[in-house]
Protein backbone atom coordinates (compact mmCIF):
# COMPACT_ATOMS: atom_id res chain seq x y z
CA UNK A 1 0.00 0.00 0.00
CA UNK A 2 1.75 3.42 -0.74
CA UNK A 3 2.01 5.83 1.62
CA UNK A 4 1.25 9.83 1.59
CA UNK A 5 2.03 13.00 3.18
CA UNK A 6 -0.20 15.41 3.63
CA UNK A 7 -0.38 19.11 3.72
CA UNK A 8 -3.81 21.23 4.88
CA UNK A 9 -4.17 24.52 2.64
CA UNK A 10 -6.55 27.02 4.72
CA UNK A 11 -8.20 29.34 2.25
CA UNK A 12 -10.06 33.01 3.38
CA UNK A 13 -13.31 33.59 2.24
CA UNK A 14 -12.20 36.72 0.49
CA UNK A 15 -10.28 34.63 -2.12
CA UNK A 16 -12.08 34.19 -5.09
CA UNK A 17 -12.64 30.90 -6.67
CA UNK A 18 -10.29 31.53 -9.74
CA UNK A 19 -7.52 32.72 -7.74
CA UNK A 20 -8.03 29.09 -5.23
CA UNK A 21 -7.73 27.10 -8.30
CA UNK A 22 -4.66 29.12 -9.49
CA UNK A 23 -3.44 28.14 -6.09
CA UNK A 24 -3.98 24.99 -6.04
CA UNK A 25 -2.91 23.87 -9.96
CA UNK A 26 0.74 25.46 -8.68
CA UNK A 27 1.23 23.36 -5.96
CA UNK A 28 -0.25 20.24 -8.33
CA UNK A 29 2.21 21.71 -10.51
CA UNK A 30 5.82 22.12 -8.62
CA UNK A 31 5.20 20.48 -6.04
CA UNK A 32 3.36 17.31 -7.02
CA UNK A 33 0.38 17.44 -4.59
CA UNK A 34 -2.90 16.02 -5.68
CA UNK A 35 -6.48 17.00 -4.09
CA UNK A 36 -7.00 14.61 -1.57
CA UNK A 37 -10.44 16.87 0.05
CA UNK A 38 -11.71 19.87 0.13
CA UNK A 39 -14.28 21.15 2.44
CA UNK A 40 -16.56 24.62 1.77
CA UNK A 41 -17.41 26.57 5.55
CA UNK A 42 -21.16 27.70 5.74
CA UNK A 43 -18.66 31.05 6.32
CA UNK A 44 -16.99 30.28 2.39
CA UNK A 45 -13.82 29.74 3.29
CA UNK A 46 -12.07 26.86 2.41
CA UNK A 47 -10.02 23.85 4.39
CA UNK A 48 -7.94 21.64 1.52
CA UNK A 49 -6.24 18.82 1.91
CA UNK A 50 -3.11 17.85 -0.79
CA UNK A 51 -1.54 14.49 -0.77
CA UNK A 52 1.56 12.89 -2.57
CA UNK A 53 3.16 9.94 -2.74
CA UNK A 54 6.42 9.14 -0.90
CA UNK A 55 8.50 7.48 -2.85
CA UNK A 56 11.24 5.24 -0.78
CA UNK A 57 14.25 4.15 -2.02
CA UNK A 58 15.41 0.78 -2.07
CA UNK A 59 18.83 -0.16 -0.84
CA UNK A 60 20.92 -1.44 -3.51
CA UNK A 61 22.85 -4.62 -1.72
CA UNK A 62 26.31 -5.98 -2.82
Amino acid sequence: MPEYEFVDVYVPRGVSRKETTRLLTDHAEYGHWELDRLRLHPDGSRRVRLRRRIIRQVRATW
